[in-house]
This record gives C-alpha cells, structure tokens and sequence, in this order.
C-alpha cells in the first residue's frame, strides 16, 4: 500500500442532530472538507513546497464528484473539542477519472464509524469533457494508492 493521508476535522456544535448524535448529513461534509484538503491545500511534503495531492492540475481543470458510496459503522456522539479523524487514500485510476477510500473515527483506538468511497472525473472546463490523466498527476496518485475500503455488498448484487 502507498501513503495514506490522515487529518483531523474539528468537530462542531452544529455536526450534532436533535437526537445527540452526528448527523450523516454532517459526516459526509467532514468527509467531503478532509478531502478538499488532501487534494488541494495538505503539505504533503513537496520539496518546492506546493501543495495538495492535485497540485499538477492544469488551470482550467477541475474534480467532479461522480458518486459516493457511504456507510455507517457505529453511532457517532459528539465530544466537545475533540476532531473527527480522517484516513484517504486513492484506490482506482483510470483514464480520467479515479476513486478514493475513506474512513472517519472519532478516536485514534476506534475502529471507523464511517467508511466511503468517493469516484470522481477530471473535468477541463474550457473543454467542456473530461480530461486524460497526465503523467504527474497520474504518479501523484500513484503515490497514495492502495486496495479500496472494505464495503458491504448491496442487496441484489
């Protein structure tokens, strides 16, 4: 397996439903702002200092989201002052599109309450299509792939 990437979400007041727990909504949205910053804003330890995981992205080039397959594993209570955990790591590629798996904890010693995986497309705007992975961004996931999360067969399938 390659690099994962691993970040603490602060957890909010606002994250918490009616009934004391996460709400799912909210724990797609700490998904969804963990890996904003994987892609975009981590240091990942570049040497000329650039960041995110897509850093080699042409301008004029962007990630759509094409699907998201989400479960929930354990009840999640908040406790204040204390983050959600994230893990990421990229576990398909293809020509212009790829996967990345994800787990949210909400303790280092707890297994993951949430596990997803997210499919996305590399969009070229001015295009209007999608666009051809290129060699640096293609090593870039390369880096941070490993065999995607484990999840529950669906029904029927």
């Amino acid at each position: 397996m390659g690099k994962v990437f691993e970040c603490e979400i602060q957890a909010r007041l606002r994250d918490i439903n009616l009934g004391g727990h996460v709400d799912n909504v909210e724990a797609i949205r700490v998904l969804d702002e963990a890996r904003l910053l994987f892609f975009r804003h981590a240091d990942l330890g570049e040497p000329d200092g650039r960041r995110g995981l897509l850093r080699d992205l042409p301008s004029g080039v962007t990630e759509l989201v094409g699907s998201q397959h989400v479960e929930y594993h354990a009840e999640m209570r908040f406790a204040a002052y204390q983050p959600f955990l994230v893990r990421i790591w990229v576990s398909h590629v293809s020509r212009s599109s790829f996967a990345v798996s994800l787990e949210l904890r909400v303790g280092l010693d707890h297994p993951p309450a949430v596990v997803a995986e997210t499919s996305a497309v590399f969009w070229d705007t001015a295009a209007g299509s999608s666009w051809p992975i290129s060699e640096a961004v293609r090593a870039a996931l390369a880096s941070y792939t490993g065999p995607a999360v484990a999840l529950r067969p669906r029904p029927g399938h």
